[in-house]
């Protein structure tokens, strides 16, 4: 693993925020120390602030966060509504193959509602963090950096939620009685703005790494999801800004072989940005866990080597005739059932798969086999311990070229035209494809576009792509897509909860 650490539970700061907030273990590591409280040099708010790690993919401990964040209602929203991924291989999801692969979009459905709700409780949690600072006036060089923290952290949280809903609430304060959450929706300008503002903050107030904690939200990643934003806002010249200091500041790399970026192995390598990290031995009172590898793992049969996961999230067809041949991600990002994973050059261990009937593809970016279990002492795989351990790469070094060279083109010029040639080219070698030259700003939109579903495929990005590309109308219509779907409609029981709340229009 490279984890280069793990955490330190007698570090006094760090258990209390695992006891408290299910805080990640994985990152959050320091040396150990014999010291005390006193002698470790952070602010009072670091505890929470750890706890934010932890809280993002926990689904073990209360508010269950995780639930709606990492797990199955979060890869619906997030996954299955494109045209890279479905929802096919457990007989009894018709419904949510209805609902997210066929966009017959359902209020009341329970996923939905859980992504509403455990998303606000993570802003709550955030919210707290920066109102204490801010009520206690701790402006000390820790504590402004654990503001960042929760900044990012809002931000991130808020930015799924309004390229889900559209419209929200902007809940931005403490909350000290459910009265205080009944606000009508704000216009999603003013969560895009907020947003901004926030990772804006991050930015500057977070460091460029952190020696002693592995995995920390750096400036780095703040200026990434702010280059981000900032591209869905099509600010291009703020988005190419962010990603050029990004890509100068000399911190991450390209992977040689794209598969080594998902494999145990793999994590926090050179081309991490934010890595939401999880867990799993035997033991542990799943403290650490996640389900994002577990609702994709393999469907096998029960009891066999190859029940490693409930299948929910599987490669459509589409995706798998989409890649340019001799393309080595598509042997890196798609298993078959029936026939062999590939073997170690491509990320595979050397095995067949079975002729599951339930699927034809999975998802090999989480693929992870039985001799793992054996070798973290978890026995044979089940429910409480299938593929738990699996981080999500949520931002990439490879993405920050992608949207350099995606507002390069989009500004036009010589010089930006010359760069965004260099981008792309950097990424077609990496996937040993042969490199291209410019030719014209619509032939090179389209080459970016090409990369992006290759370079991201199952990832979670293809569906919030063809949107705000304005491509989703004619790509996704053959599965039922319109245009209303860009957004999905408030779920009932936030209705129900909130009678300042009012549906999005195109839901009457």
């Amino acid at each position: 693993m490279n984890k280069t650490k793990l955490f330190t539970i007698n570090i006094l700061i760090g258990a209390l925020a695992v006891m408290a907030f299910s805080g990640c273990k994985k990152f959050l590591d320091r040396k150990p120390l014999s010291s005390t409280v006193n002698d470790v040099k952070v602010g009072e708010l670091e505890s929470p602030t750890l706890g934010l790690y932890g809280a993002v993919r926990n689904s073990a401990a209360e508010p269950y966060i995780g639930d709606g964040m990492q797990n199955i209602p979060w890869v619906g929203m997030m996954g299955f509504r494109s045209d890279d991924a479905e929802i096919v291989a457990d007989p009894g999801a018709t419904a949510w193959h209805q609902t997210y692969d066929n966009f017959q979009y359902v209020k009341d459905d329970w996923g939905a509602g859980m992504f509403w709700d455990k998303h606000y409780a993570m802003i709550n949690l955030c919210n707290d963090i920066i109102a204490t600072a801010a009520e206690k006036n701790l402006t000390d060089p820790a504590s402004m950096k654990n503001v960042g923290e929760a900044k990012f952290w809002r931000a991130y949280t808020y930015f799924e939620m309004v390229r889900t809903f559209g419209d929200i609430p902007k809940i931005d304060f403490r909350i000290n009685s459910p009265a205080d959450a009944q606000i009508a929706k704000s216009p999603a300008s003013e969560i895009y703005a907020l947003i901004i503002d926030d990772l804006t903050f991050a930015a500057a107030n977070l460091p460029v790494a952190w020696p002693d904690y592995p995995g920390r939200l750096t400036n780095g990643a703040a200026k990434t999801l702010l280059a981000k934003v900032n591209l869905y806002q099509q600010n291009w010249s703020a988005a190419l800004g962010l990603c050029e200091e990004v890509i100068g500041s000399n911190q991450y790399s390209l992977v040689p072989d794209y598969y080594a970026i998902f494999k145990t192995s793999g994590e926090l390598g050179p081309e991490s940005i934010l890595e939401i990290q999880a867990e799993k031995t035997a033991g542990d009172a799943n403290i650490y866990w996640s389900r994002f590898g577990q609702c994709q793992g393999i469907r096998g049969a029960g009891g066999t080597e190859w029940d490693l996961g409930w299948g929910w999230n599987t490669p459509t067809t589409n995706l798998v005739n989409s890649y340019e041949a001799g393309d080595s991600r598509k042997d890196a990002t798609i298993l078959y059932s029936g026939q062999s994973d590939g073997g170690p050059a491509t990320g595979g261990y050397g095995k067949t798969l079975p002729p599951l009937s339930n699927a034809m593809y999975w998802n090999k970016k989480v693929y992870n086999t039985y001799d793992d279990y054996v070798a973290r002492g978890l026995g044979t795989p089940n429910n409480e311990s299938q593929n738990t351990w699996v981080n999500y790469r949520a931002l990439r070094y490879s993405g920050v070229l992608l949207m350099a060279a995606e507002a390069a083109n989009e500004l036009g010029g010589t010089q930006n035209n010359t760069n965004a040639e260099t981008w792309v080219n950097m990424i077609r070698t990496r996937a040993n494809l042969p490199t291209i030259s410019y030719t014209t700003q619509a032939a090179m939109r389209a080459e970016i576009k090409k990369q992006r579903r290759a370079e991201f495929a199952m990832e979670m990005e293809r569906f919030f792509d063809l949107v705000r590309w304005g491509d989703a109308d004619a790509v996704l219509a053959p599965l039922g897509y319109q245009h209303k779907n860009r957004y999905y409609p408030i779920p009932t029981g936030a209705l129900n909860a909130n009678p300042n709340l009012v549906q999005n229009p195109d839901y009457p």
